[in-house]
């Protein structure tokens, strides 16, 4: 069986994770539950058991755990130590022993891509952040490598022989072998945990307040997984009232059920090919909410957005870049071109994309946003690309 990753975000996401990780258990396949942002340690309380660091059984092939930040924090200084210590001596401090070490900015999201490229199971179910740091978290490994390459190129680390000779000759400064090193460490981890974020069977799961979440915010979460290539499976409405609460006697709740009707409806309607999944409230056992939401069946992963070319050459003398960013309005859209790179932006989120070889011999002409998708079109730059016969 194919690895599978669901990242459960939103208002609610403890009780979809948790209800998600029981079905997948009970259809077989070996699951692990982790909660990555739980302080309240809510899922400890769905599930009645204490979660640790260390994946716990609970039931029949389903273990559940919850993301030390503080391991992720000693696991990522481990072996520095010593190789800091000169420099803590130098200005007079005194190293730090393993006990003081506490999360610093940045660590949550450091710990969940360590919990995603070391986890152990067929399904891993994760009880993840909130949609914008859980955004930005996918988004970093790709980031920080780009970062290391700038600060540390490869083309440096292959002088590393020549040091002596360039510092004898022009003073050219090179860091110590331990940077070489760290930095070789640190992209093999960033690796991992884009290998593990990019696979195919990796997707985001979206839980929604059926009475409170705003259309227009679902559309710029949309837009933003997108523009990252993240694969967005379902949408979750929960705390939605059953169907006969339309015909209750009490005109109150008749018309609140007829007004969140409506509204779901509207939320379908916008999400094209993303199936909407119901839970009904008052929320009951785990097991019913997992009934609810998979009677039909669990969605799968879909398909990862991906930039594509389109050869208007013949026709309009163009290539034409697209980019699906569904949900993208054009009053929050960036774009800019950077040399061989194109930077897109939307509700916030940028991401730096490497265009095709051929694109980068053209030049940008127009940009349009039609139907959810971004097209950039190109024409081929005479003093580049070859003449025509």
């Amino acid at each position: 069986m194919s690895p599978r990753t669901v990242l459960v975000t939103g208002e609610g996401s403890a009780v979809v994770a948790a209800a998600t990780a029981l079905h997948s258990a009970r259809t077989g396949r070996r699951t692990l539950l982790l909660a990555a942002d739980d302080p309240h340690r809510a899922v400890d309380d769905l599930l009645d058991t204490r979660l640790t660091a260390e994946p716990a059984p609970y039931g029949e092939r389903l273990a559940v755990a919850r993301i030390d930040e503080q391991a992720a924090l000693r696991s990522a200084l481990d072996g520095f130590g010593a190789r800091l210590a000169p420099a803590l001596d130098l200005l007079g401090a005194d190293p730090l022993d393993p006990e003081e070490l506490t999360p610093l900015p940045g660590t949550r999201q450091l710990a969940l891509l360590r919990a995603l490229r070391t986890a152990d199971a067929e399904t891993v179910v994760v009880a993840a952040p909130a949609p914008a740091e859980l955004i930005a978290t996918l988004a970093l490994p790709e980031q920080l490598v780009r970062y290391l390459d700038r600060l540390l190129p490869e083309q440096r680390q292959a002088a590393r022989a020549l040091r002596p000779l360039l510092a004898a000759l022009a003073g050219v400064p090179m860091p110590a072998d331990w940077l070489f090193d760290a930095r070789a460490a640190a992209c093999a981890a960033l690796a991992d945990a884009r290998a593990v974020i990019e696979a195919p069977g990796t997707s985001v799961r979206l839980v929604v307040d059926a009475d409170a979440h705003g259309t227009g915010e679902l559309r710029r979460i949309r837009a933003a997984l997108a523009l990252h290539g993240r694969r967005l499976d379902a949408v979750v409405a929960h705390r939605v009232l059953p169907s006969a609460a339309a015909a209750s006697p009490d005109p109150w709740l008749a018309g609140r059920a007829a007004r969140q009707q409506e509204r779901l409806a509207d939320l379908a309607s916008g999400l094209g090919a993303v199936p909407l999944l119901t839970a009904e409230w008052p929320e009951v056992a785990l097991e019913a909410i997992a009934d609810q939401l998979y009677a039909g069946g669990e969605p799968g992963p879909g398909e990862a957005p991906e930039p594509w070319v389109e050869d208007r050459l013949a026709e309009e003398g163009l290539l034409v870049w697209h980019l699906a960013l569904p949900g993208a309005e054009r009053s929050g859209l960036e774009l800019v071109r950077r040399g061989d790179e194109l930077v897109v932006g939307t509700g916030g989120h940028r991401r730096l994309l490497p265009l095709p070889s051929a694109l980068r011999r053209c030049t940008v002409s127009g940009a349009g946003l039609h139907d959810g998708v971004l097209s950039v079109r190109f024409a081929p730059d005479p003093a580049l690309w070859p003449a025509r016969r």
